[in-house]
């Protein structure tokens, strides 16, 4: 029987053993907000292309009782306002300064139209169709008058009035002639302007167009260019491989605002393929990468996001992890084991600057390179990052952990790239395709409605394949939209960029 003593020591020992359990719990958990606090201050403070930080304004994190206001903001009193109302369709108006110039475009019948076939009198002249368009040329704007003159056969009033067709354009009817339609489309989805500031650099020319008639335009171009969004979607699948990815994007669809998603798909010849296909849904659904990829079956880019792995299994493609995201996930923890760390983040760094290497040899060397220099260090990887999952001792929420498990889940694909000469170590070109976007969205913020969000997918597709080939895309996009309604459809693939750039007999790439 244990006596008294016998019985507070061993409820020491017990309470003993529970404070070290807990110690070990807080020093575990100490760790694990350090690394945070380190993860944090490298996205606000480190070397970051996206974000620029004056030093003066860094914070230091090391103690809260460093954070101070340097200076003494000063106030101002803001007089309280009432709402305006909405304005109605009525006002969606264009008002012009009467000095625009104008350039007159006559449009006449042939001359053998200008007699009737019957009698061979010629026919009289009562009037003309007079059209005008808001027109653009780089740096100024003027008027374009169209006169197309009205002819009726003498004593035949049945048989009508004869004028010439306008050309073909865009949008039939719109005031605002494809040169301007092009530039709108380029500030909005290469420069990132919301449409509220193209509607006040208008103003400073003299120009009032409302920002709902600007948004209309840009919408309708979007959705009338759709046939040849079809055609490029159809070059991409056709594509020896593919790379994907999808950022998310607001959808002001009133009274809330709602989540979407954008995908982009890049596809094309060569390490950097030139087209990219932008696709906009409401969510972030697994069967919206079957509505994108159709039944495709070739090399597959991208992250871990599981509708890819999901939908590689079912077609049986090639699937290629990004290498990029292994690597960001090593260089982000830094509290595990700093010195396996860095080795792993060393023969990442190898099989990059091997990649640049292979990407100047033919496609049978670049396979050989792969398998004599980049397996072996691969199965280097492998070995000492199952070892180092087997002997344990990591923190189970430490982003080393985290780090090594992403790594070990894609152990069966991590080889693939080296199987196939037009496969990529990484992601990039999904991630570069990305960046526009949100770039974009920081500035136009959001879309108004899901039919908004579907006219940008098809303009950003054009314009930011545009810019892969160095095409200008106002010029690109000015004579496409002229020359789209009456070209044939069996051979729309000649208004994609790259066939228009071929086209344009031998003149070079235009800059940007």
């Amino acid at each position: 029987m244990e006596t008294i003593e016998e019985t507070d020591i061993h409820s020491l020992r017990h309470h003993l053993a529970e404070k070290d359990k807990h110690l070990s719990e807080c020093h575990a958990e100490i760790l694990r907000l350090k690394e945070i606090i380190e993860w944090f201050k490298r996205q606000a403070f480190g070397k970051k292309s996206e974000r620029m930080i004056d030093n003066a304004q860094q914070l230091q994190l090391d103690g809260f009782e460093n954070i101070e206001q340097t200076k003494e903001e000063e106030t101002q009193n803001i007089p309280e306002h009432k709402r305006k109302k909405s304005r109605s369709a009525g006002q969606d108006t264009i008002k012009l300064p009467e000095d625009l110039p104008v350039e007159t475009i006559v449009i006449d019948i042939p001359e053998e139209q200008k007699v009737c076939k019957e009698t061979g009198a010629p026919l009289q002249k009562i009037g003309e169709e007079v059209s005008f368009k808001l027109a653009h040329r780089p740096g100024s704007y003027y008027i374009k008058k169209f006169v197309r003159p009205k002819y009726a056969y003498p004593k035949q009033e049945e048989q009508g009035i004869l004028t010439a067709l306008m050309p073909d354009g865009i949008l039939p009817k719109c005031r605002a002639d494809e040169s301007l339609l092009a530039e709108i489309v380029t500030r909005k989805f290469v420069d990132h302007l919301p449409l509220y500031r193209i509607a006040e650099s208008f103003t400073r020319e003299n120009i009032s167009i409302s920002r709902r008639l600007l948004s209309q335009w840009v919408v309708n171009v979007g959705l009338a260019l759709q046939p040849l969004y079809q055609a490029m979607k159809q070059c991409i699948l056709t594509s020896e491989r593919i790379h994907i990815d999808e950022s998310p994007v607001d959808i002001f669809d009133s009274p809330k605002v709602a989540q979407g998603y954008m995908w982009v798909v890049v596809g094309g010849q060569g390490s950097d393929p030139p087209y990219r296909l932008y696709d906009f849904k409401e969510n972030r659904k697994h069967e919206h990468v079957e509505e994108i990829l159709g039944s495709y079956s070739g090399i597959i880019h991208s992250d871990k996001y599981s509708a890819y792995e999901v939908y590689v299994r079912k077609h049986g493609s090639v699937w290629a992890p990004c290498w990029a995201h292994i690597r960001r996930k090593f260089y982000e923890a830094e509290m595990g084991d700093p010195a396996l760390r860095i080795w792993i983040l060393e023969q990442i760094g190898q099989l990059f600057a091997l990649e640049e290497n292979a990407w100047t040899l033919s496609p049978e060397e670049r396979l050989q390179l792969r398998l004599s220099q980049a397996v072996p260090i691969i199965d280097g990887l492998i070995d000492r990052v199952k070892k180092r999952l087997i002997e344990g001792r990591l923190l189970p929420k430490s982003k080393f952990k985290e780090a090594l498990g992403y790594f070990c889940s894609l152990i069966p694909h991590l080889k693939n790239y080296t199987r196939h000469a037009s496969a990529r170590l990484d992601n990039n070109p999904a991630e570069r395709a990305i960046r526009p976007l949100a770039i974009g969205r920081k500035n136009w913020l959001f879309f108004g409605s899901v039919e908004s969000g579907r006219a940008a997918a098809t303009l950003l597709s054009l314009v930011q394949t545009c810019r892969s080939l160095q095409i200008n895309p106002r010029i690109y996009l000015e004579d496409v939209c002229r020359r789209l309604m009456g070209h044939s459809a069996q051979r729309l693939h000649e208004l994609l960029p790259d066939e228009w750039q071929k086209a344009q007999l031998g003149k070079g790439p235009r800059p940007i």
